[in-house]
């Protein structure tokens, strides 16, 4: 009779620990490459949402501004600003954040705000507001 001993095993083998180890591998790469476009895009859309702001700062200030003074304002530069001149009304700027003012009309004043910005790996972005403007 050929008696054959059947061990139980304790324990794993070294190729099922490398095995193991190679798909938790994948597995955290994958992870960590979401995590990190996740975050790419958290700052894109705050960034956004921080130029808008901007915008609407800059159009609830030339509303506030007399009918009369709005288009001269505007072609005078008074709400053409630079980061410096942003963070002197007490925002904070974007990375090399321009806010540009434009007006065309005479007795319906089409008012464009422009907000340009760089991103943290060096890509423009822009976004802007628009809106007629009448003498009361």
């Amino acid at each position: 009779m050929n008696l054959i001993v059947k061990r139980k095993r304790k324990g794993f083998t070294l190729l099922e620990l490398l095995l193991a180890s190679v798909i938790l591998a994948v597995a955290l790469s994958v992870l960590l490459l979401e995590f990190l476009g996740c975050a790419v895009l958290s700052e894109a859309a705050r960034n956004l949402t921080r130029a808008i702001t901007h915008a609407q700062y800059v159009m609830e200030d030339i509303k506030n501004t007399t009918f009369i003074n709005i288009k001269s304002k505007i072609d005078n530069g008074d709400w053409d600003w630079d980061s410096t001149d942003i963070s002197n009304e007490g925002l904070t700027p974007l990375r090399n954040e321009i806010i540009d003012t434009n007006v065309s009309g005479t007795d319906l004043l089409d008012v464009t705000v422009n907000v340009s910005w760089q991103n943290k790996g060096g890509r423009a972005q822009s976004t802007f507001l628009e809106t007629l403007i009448a003498e009361p």
